[in-house]
């Protein structure tokens, strides 16, 4: 069983167990024992590393590289750049394999890694389980890490803007304005570069990282000053990145939020308008509204839930030969051109897409959510939710009260130590009390056995 590998790679407080560099250290010569021994282009395995902002991303990049040069591979640091940016490098040049290394939304004390092969995808399970094995059996804490900072590729970036940008017409966004919040994240450079380049009018805000500030009040997390500047700017439409910016959160010109499920609503309707939604089928997750997923039915489109991880979403779509995919949070595959969620490039073809609508994107209807409430608990361990007899009554008395008409989803993070509760109903007065009656039967029944021993 994976005990470091979550849903999205590693993560972790920053210089701590796993974010050690002692265990970044035996990362890297794992990985590179693998690649070594596996189907590597190069005589000597390279492997791309791109980081977010954080201040600890240079330590965590110059252990991995230490460790892949003593299993044999060449780490090669691209600099700051979206996750995205990084799987797009890793399966268009000869690079082995990437990393990323960032924890995404999480606050910058926190940091983590996610490797993807050289086809641009994420390790499956299986493989992280192997890697990780490997990292147990090879990590000392005694290693030799050079303070030298990596030198930095900047030629790489501007390939990923020259992608980022190939999809669309020229000048796309020409007589559009624009915001972006960057979220003091890796999208901080990128994503205003790329839109000017597009002919868009661009405000960006939350654009001055310094290592500390990522996702601070910002970002895809927290778009509430976004959507103020998008009204006080009068401007078409605002986009919100998290850290890495595999992921946007959408703003429109009457300022009011948009999420992931609204974003591919209208994205596959503009698909199969044309005939090119590949099967009349897109992937989302069980998070995903059930309002959403009626109405697709209603247009004459399926929707097939993953579990929740952009990993699984994309090999759902794999599975269903799916173009469009993603998670209520923002992350959206486009797998036309991509193998994971890029928030850049949702925000520019969205863009494109907007500018192709006589109608303002407030005036766009998608769908009449369900009312959906989800809630978050910290927990000090995560026992199977099946092993908690309490938990298990409650969730058959809940069920029971909601009478078909709703659903319960309870899981743990794959990221962070929480354990998630969405109850979705006709009447939020209702799954109020059941969501926070089940948050806190499992709040209490952990606890005690953690207490316990």
């Amino acid at each position: 069983m994976r005990q470091l590998f979550g849903t999205d790679g590693i993560r972790g407080k920053a210089r701590q167990y796993p974010l050690d560099s002692a265990t970044m250290y035996a990362l890297g010569e794992a990985l590179a024992h693998r690649l070594s021994g596996g189907q590597a282009i190069l005589p000597v395995p390279r492997v791309l590393l791109g980081m977010d902002t954080r201040e600890s991303g240079p330590e965590i990049a110059r252990a991995l590289s230490a460790g892949m040069a003593a299993g044999g591979a060449e780490a090669v640091l691209i600099g700051v750049i979206p996750t995205p940016g990084a799987a797009y490098l890793c399966r268009t040049t000869d690079a082995a394999a990437a990393i990323s290394i960032s924890a995404s939304h999480n606050p910058f004390e926190d940091n983590g890694v996610k490797i993807f092969g050289h086809d641009g995808m994420k390790l499956p399970d299986a493989i992280e389980e192997q890697i990780e094995d490997e990292l147990r059996a090879l990590r000392r804490d005694e290693v030799t890490i050079s303070d030298t900072p990596l030198p930095e590729h900047p030629e790489l970036v501007e390939e990923y803007e020259r992608f980022l940008l190939s999809g669309l017409p020229p000048n796309a966004l020409a007589g559009r304005k624009i915001v972006l919040d960057a979220g003091y994240g890796a999208a901080y450079r990128i994503a205003p570069e790329v839109f000017r380049r597009a002919g868009a009018e661009v405000v960006v805000i939350h654009d001055a990282p310094n290592g500390r500030n990522i996702n601070e009040q910002s970002g895809a997390l927290h778009p509430e000053r976004l959507a103020e500047i998008v009204v006080e700017q009068d401007a078409d439409y605002g986009a919100a990145f998290d850290g890495d910016a595999d992921r946007a959160i959408f703003v429109d010109d009457a300022g009011k939020i948009r999420d992931g499920d609204e974003i591919i609503y209208l994205w596959a309707k503009h698909l199969r308008q044309r005939g090119a939604l590949q099967g009349d089928v897109v992937v989302t997750t069980v998070m995903s509204n059930f309002g959403f997923e009626k109405q697709l039915r209603t247009d004459g489109i399926e929707l097939c839930r993953a579990q929740v991880g952009d990993k699984y979403v994309l090999e759902q779509m794999l599975e269903r030969g799916a173009v469009l995919g993603g998670e209520q949070s923002g992350h959206i595959i486009d797998r036309l051109v991509h193998t994971t969620g890029d928030g850049i490039h949702t925000a520019l073809v969205f863009g494109a897409i907007l500018s192709g609508i006589a109608e303002p994107f407030s005036k766009l209807h998608t769908f009449d959510p369900m009312p959906q409430l989800l809630l978050n608990q910290k927990v000090g361990a995560k026992p199977p939710l099946e092993s908690l007899p309490r938990y298990q009554a409650a969730l058959v008395k809940a069920l029971e009260s909601l009478a078909g008409r709703g659903r319960i989803l309870v899981r743990y993070s794959g990221t962070e130590n929480l354990v998630r509760v969405m109850v979705e109903g006709e009447d939020e007065s209702q799954i109020r009390p059941i969501a926070e009656e089940l948050r806190d039967v499992l709040c209490d029944e952990i606890g005690s056995m953690v207490a316990r021993g």
